[in-house]
């Protein structure tokens, strides 16, 4: 009795195989990874500024305006897309995966700030504990100056 293979099995089988000695791809230079880690956070430096104007107008007296939430929400969006790229890189020197945490974290902050801004600013039972609080915002704070301080001591170093 003779045992019939399905036709797609030898198909599956020959792609199961390990490919022949192909070599690895080459790994980027340093400077090339260093290079890209700056553009993603010369960008987030950038998106910053709007995000730190909209956290501010949510602590603005008096009511706060539709056109903030947009403002917040719109920025949030593009911080959360560079946080994302960030996040892809694919870095090998263990420095740069070191920066390139650290940069995340203080995105994840700038979000966090964004989030609770529009909370405050938008909730539904409002007392004055939270008003006080609303009326406190000022902006990202010190993260932000910290993420550009980053950014500017590895711009330095890709000279």
């Amino acid at each position: 009795m003779r045992l019939r293979t399905p036709a797609g099995a030898v198909r599956w089988q020959r792609a199961a195989r390990p490919l022949a000695h192909r070599p690895a791809p080459a790994r980027p230079s340093r400077r090339a990874q260093l290079l890209a880690l700056v553009a993603v956070l010369d960008e987030a430096v950038a998106a910053q500024t709007p995000a730190d104007a909209a956290v501010a107008a949510c602590g603005e007296p008096g009511p706060v305006s539709r056109w903030t939430a947009r403002m917040c929400s719109r920025q949030s969006s593009t911080l959360h897309r560079l946080r994302t790229r960030l996040q892809d890189l694919e870095l090998t020197e263990p420095d740069l995966q070191q920066a390139q945490a650290r940069a995340a974290r203080l995105l994840a902050y700038d979000l966090w700030m964004l989030r609770e801004s529009l909370d405050l600013a938008f909730t539904l039972r409002p007392d004055s504990r939270t008003e006080a609080a609303r009326l406190r915002l000022n902006g990202l704070g010190r993260h932000a100056d910290d993420l550009r301080r980053l950014r500017d001591g590895l711009r330095e170093e890709a000279g």
